[in-house]
């Protein structure tokens, strides 16, 4: 069973509080758009899809009770100012984080849904709501059906692409950050194409980032590996290039994949802090570095990562960190204390901290973007050519997965891209 961050049904939204994870399991209710934008704002809720699908049902669930109690409140006295009081409302959560792209599609669209509705003749406030309510329901299922679209097109990616020449064997990769069912709808977007390779019995480990300063890998992607049971080891950031060198022949290290919370148009993109550095160390070591998002998180009006808003967080969360405590149980092993969190000092005392939430990755460094529509590469001229996914129709063209051979071929008529040399 995948792990579920968002819990919803009509007039009730419930999000997994990630700040209590992996030692507490802890379901917030969000009642009130000051409720979702403190969850958004404080990282109770990350991921640039989760955000974008909480802060849509949050006034989805605001609606739904309002039309169910048949007392909107505050009242709403015609369709305009429904549609008003809803875009405005989307506007609001648009503050609580500013790099992910996924978030402004999301208010773009929806504020386009309400408009429509309410320029119709004789449109009421309640068919407002009702549109917009089933609009952010939409998102909620094609987040999850992008995702494994997303995992079976990255796995085929990779499997077609890895140096080996032994057709069935399989691969090891690194993951940054977390990209599972917490940071998104369900299944994951890097963490999807990983969980696609597992299934197909084509992945042999994965390696997972502490991401630190808010080790949302060693905290929550482990979390994800744990219980998913797929084999994994957790590494500190600063591991990375030795793991490489040292590990990447004898564990077929084929690929990097990451997420994204923002793609430019020229295919720079902005992810978790660290992200960059993956990147440099990839290409170097001759390693496929990958990143997995949805078309939403592809921003065709920002023209590069010189452009993207890079949001700046405490220098709090740098120079202490948050854990259950532990302690020596009689045979000398470390035990967690039962309890609440505690917060400790790991610098120096009056050190200050510079603490970018992301970083910008060039798109020269990046091999391939995976999107739910296939995956992008640079022609010649080392240009995406996005129009390969923009341009393709909703029919559902994933690769087909025969569990016990692996991932196997496209189906008639999609054709992947022609595989390029392995690195040397």
């Amino acid at each position: 069973m995948v792990l579920q961050a968002i819990k919803y049904s009509r007039g009730k939204l419930e999000i997994l509080d990630q700040l209590r994870l992996p030692h507490e399991e802890v379901y917030n209710e969000i009642n009130s758009l000051e409720d979702a934008w403190i969850a958004i704002k404080s990282m109770q809720v990350r991921g640039a899809p989760a955000i974008a699908i909480v802060a849509a049902l949050s006034i989805a669930a605001i609606a739904a009770r309002q039309l169910r109690d048949k007392e909107p409140i505050p009242p709403v006295a015609s369709a305009k100012h429904a549609a008003e009081r809803i875009t405005s409302g989307l506007h609001y959560l648009l503050t609580s984080r500013p790099t992910a792209v996924n978030l402004a599609d999301a208010a773009t669209k929806l504020s386009a849904v309400v408009k429509a509705v309410a320029e119709k003749l004789d449109s009421t406030s309640i068919a407002v709501l009702e549109a917009y309510i089933e609009a952010a329901e939409r998102m909620l299922v094609e987040d999850v059906q992008d995702n494994e679209r997303i995992g079976k097109y990255g796995a085929h990616w990779i499997m077609q692409k890895k140096a080996s020449g032994v057709a069935d064997t399989k691969v090891s990769v690194i993951t940054h950050c977390n990209t599972g069912s917490l940071a998104t709808a369900g299944y994951g977007t890097a963490l999807g194409v990983i969980r696609s390779l597992h299934s197909s019995n084509s992945l042999h480990h994965v390696y997972y980032t502490e991401t630190r300063p808010y080790n949302q890998g060693s905290r929550l992607t482990g979390y994800e590996l744990i219980h998913d049971e797929i084999p994994a080891t957790l590494i500190t950031d600063s591991m990375a290039a030795a793991l490489m060198r040292a590990k990447g022949q004898s564990e077929n290290i084929t690929a990097v994949i990451v997420g994204a919370d923002r793609v430019a148009a020229n295919g720079d993109t902005a992810n978790k802090i660290g992200t960059y550095a993956l990147a440099i160390l990839a290409q170097h070591h001759g390693l496929k570095f990958l990143v997995a998002a949805p078309r939403t998180t592809v921003d065709m009006a920002t023209k590069s990562g010189a452009d993207i808003v890079i949001e700046e967080r405490p220098e709090i969360e740098v120079l202490n960190i948050k854990g259950p405590a532990v302690q020596a149980n009689a045979s000398g092993e470390k035990e967690i204390v039962g309890g609440s969190s505690v917060e400790i000092c790991i610098a120096a005392r009056n050190s200050h901290a510079w603490n970018p939430a992301f970083d910008i990755t060039p798109a020269e460094l990046i091999d391939g973007i995976i999107t739910e529509k296939g995956v992008v590469e640079k022609d010649a001229q080392g240009v995406f050519q996005w129009n390969k996914v923009f341009d393709a129709s909703d029919v559902d063209d994933v690769p087909e997965v025969d569990e016990a051979k692996g991932l196997g071929m496209l189906p008639d008529g999609i054709t992947p891209a022609e595989p390029t040399a392995p690195a040397s």
